[in-house]
């Protein structure tokens, strides 16, 4: 990822450059992507490190949300410094014009097919990572990851857009073609955005295991001979591999506190091996007669009572 990182430094800079020199809107668009790129990949090297930390007193679930908040701000940087932005130069383009020389058009196409190429490399790398880490499905779940293949491919597509955009400004002599190629970026890494800010905000506020999972431990649950009735299963993803789960289940009648704590280690560890992202399993456990019985008019008082 520092490799990224100093490689869209790079060429945030040469955009800049290009697009100041050639006084082109489409290629400070492509800057102003470059540089919330780099910020994002700050953001992420920051996600990787943080979210590593062992649980501690005031964290006792760990620190794997981390990677979900920082993906939040990821997702918010491309928004303001790239989408914004490039909206502004559209509207700035289409309200003044443009004025490009030859020499201009030259070096910026120069600067987006090197940039091109930079690109589709580190967009390959992100896929050839993804596939290593079990393919779209497994790989794609990683927030830091799906961001770097969600700039990646943006990136890719945002410098095709740009360089359209200049080539079609070079031929017709109409700066529109340009400007809408702002615009078409801008849209772009607004709608980026809004899917990883999406992705983020879901794990943030307590996003459930998948339903494969559940479905799991739900049986898992149910196959135990001492358990009468599974009552309610609760997961939340607490980091990237881990995950919560708490469960309130009737046991059969008789079951004496030895055998019921017994009975509670083994499901648990079942669990464990079961879902090995399970890393904290909760189970209240209740006799459905005991509970029945606490909770007749005699016990609690109700009019009609003993």
């Amino acid at each position: 990822m520092l490799v990224a990182l100093a490689a869209n430094l790079v060429i945030a800079a040469a955009k800049a450059v290009g697009g100041f020199v050639a006084g082109s809107p489409a290629l400070l668009s492509e800057a102003a992507h470059s540089v919330a790129d780099s910020m994002n990949e700050i953001f992420l090297l920051a996600a990787l490190r943080r979210s590593r930390r062992p649980a501690d007193r005031r964290h006792p679930f760990g620190y794997g949300k981390e990677r979900f908040f920082w993906s939040l701000l990821a997702a918010v940087g491309i928004f303001v410094m790239g989408g914004c932005f490039s909206f502004f130069q559209g509207a700035e383009a289409l309200r003044t014009g443009a004025d490009e020389k030859l020499s201009g058009y030259v070096a910026g196409l120069i600067v987006l097919g090197v940039a091109l190429l930079a690109e589709g490399g580190s967009l390959l790398r992100a896929l050839h990572q993804v596939r290593g880490q079990g393919g779209l499905a497994q790989g794609m779940r990683d927030p830091a990851l799906r961001t770097v293949v969600a700039e990646d491919g943006t990136a890719v597509l945002g410098v095709c857009l740009a360089m359209t955009g200049m080539a079609l400004h070079m031929v017709t002599g109409q700066v529109v073609w340009e400007a809408c190629a702002s615009l078409a970026i801008g849209a772009l890494l607004v709608y980026v955005a809004y899917r990883l800010g999406r992705e983020a905000r879901d794990q943030l506020i307590g996003e459930a295991a998948d339903p494969e999972a559940s479905g799991r431990i739900r049986a898992l649950l149910r196959a135990q001979p001492e358990i009468d009735s599974v009552e309610a299963l609760f997961t939340m993803k607490t980091g990237l591999d881990s995950t919560l789960v708490a469960a309130r289940v009737d046991l059969v009648p008789g079951l004496d506190s030895e055998r019921v704590e017994e009975v509670s280690v083994r499901i648990k560890r079942s669990i464990a091996r079961t879902v090995p992202e399970a890393g904290q399993v909760f189970l209240d456990v209740t006799d459905r007669a005991a509970r029945k019985a606490a909770e007749s008019p005699a016990a609690t008082g109700e009019r009609g009572g003993a």
